[in-house]
């Protein structure tokens, strides 16, 4: 794992894209006859890393016009264009600025009115992925608790696309979205652990003194599902840019650095 220390978070969402724009020329030149394929996460995160990837858009450096999109999670429940569901999110965050075609953005199933339902969409949701040669460059958040898309603290490490509940402490940090906390739905579908893990490169994005204990938790704690995103570790490519007081609980900071300084 490749960890990345900046010093504010304009400059986190700079170097992000960089790692994203590295991980889809790659993938260009493996897969010439396909389009890239990218895993996009929500949430306050990643905001300024879409801005940069618009820029790089409009600069000409990056075309996602035959692009595919897959999205980490989708709240239970939402009415179909509801303003908060995640499809809405990111058709204004994503699509629209970066020039992705609605039709090419995949968003987990949450409108099932059975749990038979939705079960069977989740299934089909890690087949899409599969089917679209899996997922080239995947960006990542992470929850105040270590969640990891919505894989909240006990989630198994190996798991699939499912429904889970969200915890407390996750409704109660997106209630800035919605008008009360009570409008902030008590489910998701998710992707699992594992169909993260099989995404050809992961970028985690964070920035804050909020986030410090779980990046620390997830960069340098054991490997445990009491902290999901410490799933990075066992992936083969996977790089942190965090700001300052993101990593400011960081034991191995010096190291860090001086990895990022090169040979």
């Amino acid at each position: 794992m490749e960890v990345l220390v900046l010093p504010t978070p304009a400059d986190v969402a700079r170097r992000a894209a960089e790692v994203v724009l590295e991980g889809l020329a790659a993938a260009g030149r493996a897969r010439p006859e396909a389009g890239p394929v990218l895993g996009l996460a929500t949430g306050s995160s990643p905001l300024g890393l879409y801005a940069e990837l618009a820029a790089a858009v409009r600069s000409g450096r990056l075309d996602l016009s035959r692009a595919t999109g897959f999205a980490l999670d989708e709240y239970v429940g939402l009415p179909v264009g509801h303003p908060q569901s995640y499809r809405e999110v990111l058709l204004r965050e994503v699509c629209r600025p970066l020039g992705l075609a609605p039709e090419r953005l995949h968003v987990p199933d949450g409108s099932g009115r059975t749990e038979a339902e939705l079960v069977a969409a989740a299934a089909d949701y890690d087949r899409r992925i599969r089917a679209a040669g899996g997922v080239d460059v995947q960006i990542l958040g992470v929850g105040a608790n270590g969640h990891l898309g919505f894989n909240e603290p006990g989630s198994s490490l190996s798991s699939r696309t499912r429904v889970k509940r969200l915890s407390d402490r996750t409704r109660l940090d997106n209630a800035r979205f919605f008008d009360r906390l009570d409008d902030v739905p008590t489910h998701c579908v998710t992707q699992g652990l594992g169909t993260v893990l099989e995404a050809r490169r992961l970028v985690l994005v964070a920035s804050g003194p909020a986030k410090a204990s779980a990046v620390a938790a997830a960069l340098e704690g054991p490997l445990s599902a009491s902290c999901p995103a410490s799933v990075l570790q066992w992936h083969a490519d996977a790089t942190a840019v965090l700001d300052e007081e993101a990593a400011a609980q960081l034991r191995n900071r010096d190291y860090y650095d001086a990895s990022a300084a090169g040979l």
